[in-house]
């Protein structure tokens, strides 16, 4: 029998058998738990020793972090620092890159408005330029038109024979259309003296073969306008020193006026015969260029000439001017004796002014005290005064 709780219990009841199993299992379990905290003790040894490994790391870690900080701070300050300077270093390199740009910029738009004013300046160069060929074209065919008609281009020579005359010669040295004594009229007659005499200047050209020469455009063509070119030629050089060569009365040749460079270069390249025939003809074949030193020659001629008419009247001028030439010599010498004179006067007076000064002197450095005993008032009235 068990007593518990104040209750007496018999071994075999099932509360005793009970709480004898509980007990029993309590037991089971608490021998159970010892051993597996003995069991446990003996692993744990291990790992408390790993625990305090892991802590000593964990605080090396800690230190080496702190360390780490500082120095990342460190690192950081610098950092921060390099990038300041690198800041302000960006800054100017920024500033002069802009200040050079900003030049370059300037210059760049200073010559380039500088470009676009000349460009303008040219593009209104060539704008007149174009203007005047336009002007020249609308002139061109004008003078197209003008030499197709034979009247007119025959005036056309004239005017242009008469304004090349006239800017070479005096008004009094020419005549524009003068009638011969055979009753032909030159178109200008130049007033050379004798010898050669008066030469007549034709101006009318037949330009028809040439214009034929210069639209040809097959090698007969230009074979037929060449010998057009030939027969009109020498039609005219034959007709002018008929005409215009009058014995006594025009000098021995005569000129024929091209009124176009192309026609003088033509004949003088292409048909060197019709030359050579005009010079036998003396007929001589001039083209504005030509025959403005041609005229430049006679006008040379005409000062030569009227210098050699007042040669006389030169020769007495020259006489008077030898007169003059001897009286303003004589007139000199006059004046060169009147001075030299003048200078001998100018000599005495200063030899009279020289013993004048000297006399002066004297008078100054006379001593008047040796005079006292003969002038008594003089010398007891300062004492009196005295």
């Amino acid at each position: 029998m068990i007593s518990l709780f104040g209750q007496t219990y018999q071994w075999n009841d099932p509360e005793v058998l009970v709480l004898g199993g509980l007990v029993a299992v309590l037991l089971g379990f608490l021998v159970l738990i010892l051993r597996t905290a003995g069991r446990s003790a003996s692993a744990a040894e291990p790992l408390a020793r790993e625990v305090a490994w892991l802590s000593s790391r964990i605080q090396q870690i800690g230190d080496g972090q702190q360390q780490l900080a500082g120095g990342l701070h460190h690192v950081s300050e610098a950092q921060a620092v390099s990038q300041t300077a690198m800041l302000q270093v960006m800054e100017q390199r920024l500033a002069e890159v802009q200040r050079q740009m900003t030049e370059a910029l300037h210059g760049t738009s200073t010559r380039t408005a500088r470009s676009l004013g000349e460009l303008q300046q040219r593009l209104e160069t060539i704008d007149k330029a174009q203007a005047n060929i336009e002007k020249l074209s609308g002139n061109v065919l004008s003078l197209q038109d003008i030499l197709s008609n034979k009247q007119t281009r025959g005036a056309f020579g004239e005017i242009q024979l008469h304004d090349i005359v006239q800017k070479a010669l005096p008004k009094d040295a020419y005549t524009m259309q003068a009638t011969l004594s055979n009753g032909r009229r030159a178109d200008c007659l130049i007033h050379l003296p004798n010898p050669p005499g008066p030469i007549v200047i034709d101006a009318k050209f037949p330009l028809e073969a040439y214009e034929a020469l210069r639209r040809a455009d097959t090698p007969r063509l230009q074979q037929e306008a060449a010998q057009m070119m030939r027969t009109a030629v020498r039609a005219h050089v034959r007709a002018i020193a008929e005409k215009y060569i009058l014995e006594g009365e025009t000098a021995d040749g005569a000129l024929m006026f091209l009124p176009s460079e192309a026609v003088y270069a033509e004949l003088h390249a292409n048909f060197p015969d019709l030359v050579r025939e005009g010079f036998a003809a003396k007929v001589w074949i001039v083209s504005p260029t030509t025959c403005m030193a041609t005229l430049n020659t006679m006008r040379a001629v005409l000062k030569d000439a009227r210098m050699r008419e007042q040669a006389g009247a030169i020769r007495r001028e020259l006489s008077l001017l030898y007169a003059d030439v001897e009286r303003l010599g004589a007139r000199v010498e006059n004046l060169d004796r009147h001075f030299g004179q003048a200078a001998k006067d100018i000599e005495e007076i200063k030899i009279s002014s020289d013993k004048a000064t000297k006399r002066a002197r004297r008078l100054d450095n006379f001593d008047f005290e040796e005079l006292a005993p003969d002038d008594p008032a003089r010398v007891i009235g300062p004492t009196a005064a005295e």
